[in-house]
């Protein structure tokens, strides 16, 4: 009797998300799928609500009503919002990701005159050319992290050759990068936020030097584009061209490093889905659109509610942050059904996910992402047959762009 006593106790508790809590990276979708099922729409103890099945996810995202700009929010609901009020200027940020219409719009269309679909199609010898090299490497050194030597390594030579970047420290940007993305996680220390200041004014400076010298050396090149772009007489602004150029290279760099790094993982993990895809690379694009399904490369968006919104029969009070968590409606079974928590590459509704968003804010660098991600998954697998994962992969830690920090092969 006092065994039952307790369970009721324990299961009359109320849920809250704790995405600090030990293991919540590596293993985030038994808690998510806890959330989806018993607090769907969750008041967070920081401020903020967050939405966890698929069918509220998608209408938040697609809703034009709702707000990117963090000025619409009432910051003191949140636990950093102090911190970010001494810090305002890592949230003063031009590009299309924090802006609304009309802004974003504007932007956006001019943005999208240099990246077109052709655009990105004609990067794809490129692709498979950088592919092979770093794979050749891989089997020469017979044991390769595949993070450093393919994930991260790719994405950032695309994006500096399609932008025409002059040569950099890698290393450097890197580190950078990594220091301004944990902004995108909803509780930052004083220390990681001060790193990211420090690292968004030296990336800062870094591109306005890069554009400058790109003025005085232009070719054939988005950065050249974006430059020149031009619609019936309007342009960006330096700030507003330094600023698209930064979610370029840092937001859609980072996503790509991880679905490539956690793809290949997860593919080593599930041996009868890599053969079926080593088998046949028609199968490439349907993989992908799994894998971003599976892994969510971004776990959660948000949105700012402008005005009072009922959701799943509760009220979110207008100047609240959304958080809308893509991994959760990602694995939905309301929407992908009972195999929702499996990979599946022939999976035919895997598209549908929504892990680059959905509505105006959908992520203009989808094609180049699910580029690279077709060539150098498809070609790792079929590379290497016998490859396996060496001691236990290290994760990055981060809340929203999970990912892996270092995952080291056998390549055979």
């Amino acid at each position: 009797m006092a065994d039952a006593d307790t369970s009721a106790d324990i299961a009359s508790e109320p849920l809250f998300l704790n995405p600090l809590q030990d293991g919540f990276t590596e293993n985030p979708w038994v808690h998510l799928a806890e959330m989806r099922e018993h607090e769907p729409v969750h008041p967070l103890i920081v401020g903020g609500w967050s939405l966890f099945r698929y069918d509220d996810v998608f209408r938040i995202l697609r809703d034009p009503s709702l707000s990117v700009e963090d000025r619409n929010a009432d910051f003191d609901e949140l636990s950093r919002g102090d911190l970010l009020a001494e810090f305002g200027e890592l949230e003063e940020n031009s590009s299309i990701l924090n802006l609304d219409p009309p802004d974003h719009t504007r932007l956006r269309r001019l943005v999208s005159k240099a990246f077109t679909p052709k655009t990105i199609e004609a990067l794809r010898p490129r692709v498979e050319e950088l592919v092979d090299q770093a794979l050749d490497a891989m089997a020469a050194a017979g044991q390769a992290d595949v993070v450093g030597g393919l994930a991260f390594a790719l994405p950032f030579d695309v994006i500096s050759e399609l932008l025409g970047m002059p040569d950099t420290d890698k290393a450097q940007i890197r580190d950078w990068s990594g220091a301004i993305v944990k902004t995108l996680d909803p509780i930052l220390s004083p220390e990681e936020i001060r790193e990211a200041l420090v690292s968004s004014r030296a990336m800062s400076a870094h591109l306005d030097g890069v554009i400058e010298w790109k003025r005085r050396n232009p070719g054939n090149d988005l950065l050249t584009a974006l430059i020149d772009v031009e619609e019936d007489g309007d342009k960006m602004s330096a700030k507003e061209l330094r600023d698209q150029v930064s979610v370029l290279f840092i937001a859609g760099h980072e996503t790509t490093v991880n679905l490539i790094g956690t793809g290949i993982a997860e593919m080593l993990r599930h041996p009868e889905q890599t053969e079926e895809l080593r088998a046949d690379p028609a199968l490439d694009a349907g993989a992908v659109e799994e894998l971003l399904r599976f892994v969510s490369p971004v776990q959660f968006s948000r949105r700012i509610a402008v005005e009072d919104l009922e959701v799943g029969g509760r009220t979110i009070p207008a100047r609240s942050f959304i958080q809308t968590w893509l991994a959760s409606a990602n694995r939905d079974p309301e929407k992908f059904g009972e195999t929702a928590n499996e990979l599946d590459i022939r999976r035919a509704d895997a598209a549908q996910h929504v892990s680059f968003g959905s509505g105006i804010h959908y992520c203009l660098g989808a094609s180049l992402a699910k580029l690279e991600g077709q060539v150098a998954i498809g070609g790792f697998v079929r590379r290497f047959p016998h490859a396996k994962i060496v001691g236990v992969p290290v994760w990055n830690g981060r809340m929203n762009l999970r990912g892996l920090e270092r995952l080291v092969v056998d390549v055979g």
